[in-house]
This record gives structure tokens, C-alpha cells and sequence, in this order.
């Protein structure tokens, strides 16, 4: 009996307009009867993740930051934070990075370094709270996530450049455009198994959807890991089954054909 079901967004719930089917809703009112724990899991910001779920956003979960920010009713389950000297030395790195760009992503909010249309644009699609300042290393926040918005291609581009602070950091391509870096223990893998733990709930009875390879360990720790038609072929292959793509709700459909 499925218990807990985990979703990335972009490229899974959402279809390539950002948007929830409007079938999700009802379906969300069906799985809550039989008391399933639903949660948004993704790189998104938490505030970004509440207005997508405005209506619901106290009758579900949010696994915020990849992972390393989990919220049940306005209050912090856990977080895992970067600490201020490993964050300079990432920042330092990030800035001499030709195409990319920084996003700080605190837990008060994100913050950038440039105005560039481009770039705020971006941001704005997936950070509700975000400030433009003139020095990223003087933000007074605790640090979840360190973020490169790299419009040469993160996995082509920007993730050589962290391939030696892979033993001491997660660094995950999440996106196209997006490379996320955040402490070693952090992912969404390791924030399932956190919530499977305090609720008590089993790898058997958890269903999980995603896209990318920020995905990869939240789909090895459910025994209903999908992966998205449209998703990354590494995923892919680790995945057990394999849903539609977020373009034809594949989610919602499978939702509906295993549990109602």
C-alpha cells in the first residue's frame, strides 16, 4: 500500500509552460481520503513551491532546495546548510565561470550579483523571494544550496569546473541551464528517507517521480521510482517503471492507475 508519494516538478508534475493539469487537483483530493502524504520535491525554493500549491500548501509536504529543506505546515522538518568557508570558495570558483551565473539560495531568500534580464528572468521562474546584491559573500542567511544558472549548458560547462569537490560536496546537474551544489548528505534521496523515517513509512510504500539527475537518489529509495518518458537517460535506467511524459500528465495518470 503506497503511503507516501514524492514528485519533482520541473519536467514531471509540470508540463514545459511551469504549469499543475488541472486533473492534479482532484486527484490530490482522492489520495488524501486514503491519508497518502503527497510532497512537492524539487530544486525549487520553498516560497516558489507554496504558490504552486497555494490552495493545498497545508495538507502536504514540501522538500525544498533539493532536498535540503523539508517543510510540513509552515514548519521546518529538518535542513542541511553549507557552511559560510565552503561557500566562499564555491562562490569564488562560480564568478570566474564564462556564461554562468551565481543564485545564493538561503532559507530567508535567494540572491544573484547581476540585473542581467536573462538571468533575473531565470531566477524569477523558480525563486518567489530573490534579491539582487552587489556581493553575494556578504548575505546574512544560512545557506542551503549554492546554484549556477549556466546558459552554455551546466553539464557541458560549469559542472567540469567542480569535478574535484565532488568527494565533499553533491553536485547535481537538475537542469539544462542549472547546476546545484549542496552539502555531501544532502539530496532528495537522503530527505526521503528522513521523512520515511519519522513517519514511519517503507521504501515499499513510497512512490516517487523525476526527471533529472537531481532525481537519482529519490528514485533508488522507492520501490515505485518512475522516471519520466522525458527524462535524462541515466535516470532512466535506474528507474524501476517509467511514466508518460510531464507533457502528458504521466504523473497524474499513474497516480490514478495504481491507486484509484
Amino acid at each position: 500500500m503506497i503511503k507516501l508519494i514524492a514528485t519533482d516538478m520541473d519536467g514531471s508534475l509540470l508540463n514545459d509552460d511551469h504549469k499543475i493539469d488541472e486533473e492534479f487537483w482532484e486527484v490530490f483530493r482522492e489520495i488524501r481520503k486514503k491519508n497518502i502524504i503527497f510532497s512537492a520535491a524539487s530544486g525549487r525554493q520553498y516560497y516558489n513551491l507554496l504558490e504552486k500549491f497555494d490552495s493545498i500548501k497545508d495538507d502536504m509536504l514540501f522538500i525544498a532546495e533539493n532536498g535540503t529543506y523539508v517543510i510540513k505546515n509552515g514548519i521546518e522538518l529538518f535542513s542541511v546548510t553549507i557552511d559560510k568557508k565552503d561557500a566562499l570558495e564555491l562562490i569564488e570558483i562560480g564568478r570566474g565561470i564564462e556564461g554562468a551565473y551565481l543564485v545564493i539560495c538561503g532559507k530567508k531568500s535567494a540572491y544573484i550579483e547581476s540585473s542581467d534580464e536573462k538571468l533575473v528572468s531565470e531566477v524569477s521562474r523558480y525563486y518567489s523571494r530573490f534579491k539582487i546584491v552587489d556581493d553575494v559573500t556578504q548575505v546574512n542567511d544560512d545557506i542551503l544550496k549554492i546554484t549556477l544558472c549556466d546558459f552554455k549548458g551546466s553539464e557541458e560547462n560549469s559542472h567540469k569546473y567542480f569535478i574535484n569537490y565532488e568527494n565533499k560536496f553533491n553536485i547535481a546537474v537538475s537542469g539544462k541551464l542549472w547546476l546545484d551544489i549542496i552539502h555531501m548528505k544532502a539530496n532528495k534521496g537522503t530527505a526521503i528517507k528522513k521523512i520515511q523515517k519519522f513517519f514511519q513509512i517503507t521504501p515499499c510504500e513510497t512512490m516517487v517521480f523525476g526527471d533529472y539527475l537531481n532525481d537519482l537518489e529519490m528514485v533508488k529509495n522507492a520501490k515505485y521510482g518512475y522516471a519520466m518518458e522525458n527524462a535524462h537517460p541515466l535516470l532512466k535506467k535506474e528507474a524501476n517503471f517509467i511514466a508518460e511524459t510531464n507533457n502528458q500528465n504521466g504523473v497524474v495518470k499513474k497516480i490514478k492507475e495504481i491507486l484509484l
